[in-house]
C-alpha cells in the first residue's frame, strides 16, 4: 500500500495515512494524489481499520497544489488541461464522503489544495505550527465553496476564499476550523488518543451517524428525525446491552 509520496502505517483500528514529499512541502501532484486515492480506497475496504488519521511529512501538512505541474501543464493542449483540472475533485469528493471516520493532524501549512483537503475531513487537530489558505480565486479557480461554509459559515467561508488570507492556528480554533489545538510535539499522540476513542466506539454506528449527519445537510429538522428513525428500521440493527455496556458492567463490581 506504501509508495514513495504517500505512506500508511497501521497500528490496530487506526491508519496514518502521510503525505511524503517534505523536500516539495508535500504539494500535491498527481503522483500524491493517486497514491492518496489508492490508499484510502484499500483501508476503506480494510475491516480492521476504523479510523484514518492523515497528517504531512516534514514541516508541513500541504503547500496544496504542484505549482511545477500547473505550470507545465501550460503547454498541453486545452482539452488534457481541463481533464487533468478536473481530476483532482473526485479524489476530494472521496475524502468528503469517506464511509470511515477522519482525522487531520495538521502539522504546518495547509495551503490552496491542501486547504480544501483539510476542510474535507472530518476533524482537524491542530497545533501552533498550522495555518490555512483558501487560496483558489487568487490564482483564478475556486474550490472549497461546497465544503468550508459547513465548517465555518457562510461569511467567514465568503471572507477567507475571497481574500486568501492566512488563517493562524488561534483563529482556526476560533472559528471552527481546528477542532482541537496542542503543542506540536503533542500532535499526533493526541491525534491517534482521538482516533482510539472513536475506534473504541460501535464502528456500524459511527459509520452510520457520519451518513446521517451528512444526508441531512440542508434538510429541516423533521426530515432530520425521520431519517434517524427510519435508520432504526435499515441498517441500525440492536446491540445486546451487554456488549454495549460492557465497560460500565465491568465497573460495577468495582
Amino acid at each position: 500500500m506504501n509508495s514513495s509520496v504517500v505512506l500508511v502505517e497501521k497500528d490496530g483500528p487506526i491508519a496514518v495515512v502521510t503525505l511524503n514529499r517534505p523536500q516539495a512541502l508535500n504539494a500535491l501532484n498527481s503522483a500524491v494524489r493517486n497514491a492518496m486515492e489508492e490508499a484510502l480506497t484499500l483501508l476503506e475496504i480494510d475491516d480492521e481499520v476504523r479510523v484514518v488519521v492523515l497528517t504531512g511529512a516534514g514541516r508541513a501538512f500541504s503547500a496544496g497544489g504542484d505549482i511545477k505541474e500547473q505550470v507545465a501543464a501550460a503547454d498541453l493542449t486545452a482539452e488534457e488541461r481541463a481533464r487533468r483540472a478536473s481530476g483532482g475533485a473526485p479524489w476530494t469528493w472521496h475524502v468528503a464522503s469517506y464511509r470511515k471516520p477522519t482525522i487531520g493532524a495538521i502539522n504546518g501549512i495547509a495551503y490552496g489544495g491542501a486547504a480544501l483537503l483539510s476542510s474535507c475531513l472530518d476533524i482537524r487537530i491542530g497545533c501552533e505550527k498550522s495555518s490555512f489558505r483558501f487560496l483558489a480565486a487568487t490564482y483564478g479557480q475556486a474550490n472549497s465553496t461546497w465544503s468550508l461554509p459547513l465548517i465555518v459559515g457562510l461569511p467567514k467561508a465568503k471572507e477567507l476564499m475571497f481574500t486568501g488570507r492566512e488563517v493562524f492556528a488561534e483563529e482556526a480554533l476560533q472559528i471552527g476550523l481546528l477542532n482541537k489545538l496542542v503543542p506540536s510535539e503533542r500532535l499526533m499522540e493526541e491525534a491517534k488518543a482521538m482516533a482510539s476513542m472513536i475506534a473504541n466506539s460501535h464502528p456500524v454506528m459511527v459509520q452510520g451517524i457520519k451518513r446521517l449527519l451528512h444526508q441531512g445537510i440542508g434538510a429541516g429538522l423533521s426530515d432530520r428525525y425521520q431519517m434517524e428513525r427510519d435508520a432504526t428500521t435499515t441498517w441500525m440493527r440492536p446491540v445486546d446491552p451487554r456488549e454495549g455496556f460492557k465497560e460500565f458492567l465491568s465497573r460495577k463490581g468495582e
